[in-house]
């Protein structure tokens, strides 16, 4: 039996929720009484990727042979365009949804924890963003997926061990070279006392060339952390 206040707060919860129904941020249809911002026919036909199955060979790990010895590697989604999980990236990334990037976190990381391989992990670091795009957008939007990996992992997030020192500029008009020689210079390590000798969780939302990847685990390892591993909320195929 439900704690009298608990019981009355779910009542109420319930009223509202039949007065003024909540969209699900994957379709924009109604959410029924007791779905949470997706509605149980999305999360059914969500692109899931299983790669969490197979973490050291997978299509996302193979985007990294040859390029940074990453540990283990999954997506929880696929991403597709004008497809459900570009609506939910959208929502979470321009439409200060960041319950989105939460439930998601919360979804993966019970996955993630039946994994063997992932009890290896020992810091969860999520890819910053710069801080004038992260104050001019309020939040970070790998933020509240990677909280939520951590927690359900029982790991420690360290926010702060890296950091963006600029703005992305444009990379077209640069050889693969040049443009590999500016990604490195992104990223630093702030606080390498949160990333020393362990094995780190680099937890971002969408992957699709890998290059972020690339640029922010070269620096984990060259400033001490053991390994590098990867979760992001989706891959582009």
């Amino acid at each position: 039996m439900l704690p009298p206040q608990l019981g009355l707060r779910t009542l109420y919860h319930d009223f509202l929720a039949l007065l003024f129904p909540e969209d699900c941020r994957a379709c924009g249809g109604d959410l029924a009484m007791g779905e949470e911002i997706i509605c149980s026919h999305c999360r059914i036909k969500l692109p899931y990727t299983n790669f969490h199955l197979s973490p050291t060979d997978n299509p996302l790990h193979q985007v990294f042979w040859g390029r940074v010895p990453i540990q283990l590697a999954a997506a929880y989604l696929v991403f597709q365009e004008k497809g459900r999980v570009q609506r939910l990236l959208h929502q979470l990334k321009y439409k200060g949804q960041e319950e989105v990037g939460e439930l998601l976190g919360r979804w993966f990381g019970a996955q993630l924890k039946t994994q063997e391989e992932f009890r290896a992990v020992e810091v969860v670091v999520p890819v910053p963003m710069h801080q004038s795009k992260e104050r001019q957008r309020g939040y970070n939007q790998v933020l509240g997926f990677a909280k939520a990996i951590a927690d359900h992992l029982e790991l420690p997030l360290a926010t702060d061990a890296l950091r963006k020192n600029r703005l992305s500029a444009t990379q077209t008009t640069k050889n693969r070279q040049a443009r590999w020689e500016a990604m490195q210079q992104l990223y630093a390590i702030h606080r390498p006392e949160a990333i020393q000798g362990k094995h780190v969780l680099l937890v971002d939302d969408v992957i699709t060339t890998g290059a972020t990847i690339e640029a922010c685990a070269q620096v984990l390892l060259k400033q001490g952390a053991t390994a590098v591993s990867v979760a992001s909320i989706a891959y582009t195929l």
